[in-house]
């Protein structure tokens, strides 16, 4: 099955993608780094040069790469904060829809009065959370709240969007609203590596981050080697 992945911090200490082919692609918003085999391809959303903190990541040229590959399904992999008590720290779950409120929605469309239906394909979804069971539980029908980062939110602003839905992050609706744009379906699936900032006594920085990132590791490897065999 010809399938793209985009993830970013779950995928840079993998070495489960050494062997695939390491390509790159111009497109008109810049040029592509990206990795493949077979009918799969994997961006890493941060670069594989010095990483790109979201707000600089430029989404326009990976999701315009993608569609110029000839991918139409995408499957996303999302380094998440979760918002709910209930969804602790290394749950994987899907998400169907998105609150981005802090900036303008990543577009293709600069000089066009037009733009896309805002939203999370998941055509794929109910086929992978049925083959990962029972191995991996997969909730689905969560929402993303995005944030503009670089920096992690306040406890004031955790506790304000705690409200509007289950899980924070920095990336997935403006790759969510430019797929929607360009005809390709976006799947979600968000690994949660923290309590948001404030939660359940959580204090989060940088540092106790990418501690937490990697002790999800041995998981998001398990996940996408399981990926890989559904979608072969």
């Amino acid at each position: 099955m010809k399938v793209a992945f985009i993830s970013g911090t779950s995928i840079v200490n993998s070495t489960l993608f050494s062997a695939w082919e390491v390509r790159t692609l111009e497109t008109p918003f810049g040029a592509v780094t990206y990795k493949c085999r077979g009918d799969h391809a994997l961006i890493n959303r941060h670069g594989y040069a010095l990483p790109l903190p979201p707000h600089s990541i430029n989404y326009r040229a990976n999701i315009r790469a993608l569609a110029d590959l000839g991918f139409r399904d995408i499957v996303s992999l999302n380094s998440v904060g979760s918002l709910k008590p209930g969804i602790p720290p290394g749950s994987i779950v899907s998400c169907s829809d998105y609150v981005s409120l802090q900036q303008g929605p990543a577009t293709f469309f600069d000089k066009e009065l037009k733009g896309g239906a805002p939203g999370i394909a998941n055509n794929l979804i109910p086929l992978l959370t049925s083959k990962l069971a029972p191995e991996f539980d997969i909730p689905t029908g969560k929402v993303y709240v995005q944030m503009r980062g670089p920096r992690f939110e306040t406890k004031a602003e955790i506790r304000i969007v705690s409200s509007w839905g289950d899980v924070v992050g920095m990336t997935a609706a403006n790759e969510a609203d430019l797929c929607g744009e360009i005809g390709l379906n976006y799947n979600s699936l968000a690994v949660i590596d923290n309590y948001a900032n404030g939660l359940e006594g959580t204090q989060i920085d940088f540092a106790k981050f990418k501690d937490l990132v990697k002790t999800n590791q041995e998981r998001v490897n398990r996940l996408f080697a399981r990926m890989l065999e559904i979608l072969a």
